[in-house]
């Protein structure tokens, strides 16, 4: 359990620079209709379902985990069935930007993603990360199964008994009900757009700050 308490000044910072709000404005927005199916495990791989502020941004740090087999952005969490991204800019539909991560537990555990989850945002600030405000922003942790739900709300409490944080962590901890994939432009966001400006001045930084602290547990 020490690890988790590691390098928890590891916070992302606010910027002064535009939202990701803004940013997709500039976007065809083609939205795929399709839903995911509620599940705990894809073929041999298990599920993680986290929201952390702007999906794009966790998206790129989650994508350079060893075992971490794939990330797909998306909504969960609200009552609108099949949201588009415009909707849930809205701030009405009760969803939030989350991360649906496919992983593999021989190589990298929950209890390990979780860690990362709170070390790569600020668990405390209420419907926002940096910037980025609303409560599509919120810090969430979505379960598929009991043994998930029992780890996040066991460090979760852990954390805030330790006082690593000066004020109560906010994070949401809510079992998954269904996961909503964002329109196609979302996927891979970083990857394919890293020279427009919030790819530079805020998920660049990020995922420069990622790489440093959790250099060991990269993909080669």
């Amino acid at each position: 359990m020490n690890n988790i308490f590691l390098l928890l000044a590891f916070i992302s910072s606010n910027t002064i620079f535009s939202s990701c709000v803004q940013e997709s404005a500039n976007h065809d927005s083609k939205k795929s209709k399709s839903e995911e199916p509620l599940s705990t495990k894809i073929n041999t791989m298990e599920t993680a379902i986290f929201g952390a502020g702007c999906y794009w941004c966790v998206e790129a740090q989650f994508q350079l985990l060893e075992g971490v087999q794939s990330v797909k952005s998306g909504f969960s969490g609200g009552t609108v069935k099949n949201p588009s991204y415009k909707e849930v800019c809205t701030g009405t539909t009760g969803h939030a930007e989350v991360c649906q991560i496919v992983f593999d537990p021989a190589k990298i555990s929950y209890a390990e993603l979780l860690s990362v989850f709170w070390k790569t945002h600020d668990p405390t600030q209420v419907n926002g990360q940096g910037n980025d405000l609303g409560t599509q922003y919120r810090s969430v942790i979505f379960y598929v199964n009991e043994t998930q739900k029992e780890l996040a709300e066991k460090y979760k409490k852990e954390l805030n008994a330790s006082g690593a944080w000066d004020k109560p962590i906010v994070t949401e901890i809510s079992p998954l009900t269904v996961f909503y994939p964002a329109e196609d432009y979302h996927q891979n966001y970083f990857n394919q757009n890293g020279n427009e400006s919030y790819c530079q001045f805020v998920i660049q930084p990020k995922v420069e700050k990622f790489k440093k602290v959790f250099k060991e547990q990269l993909k080669h």
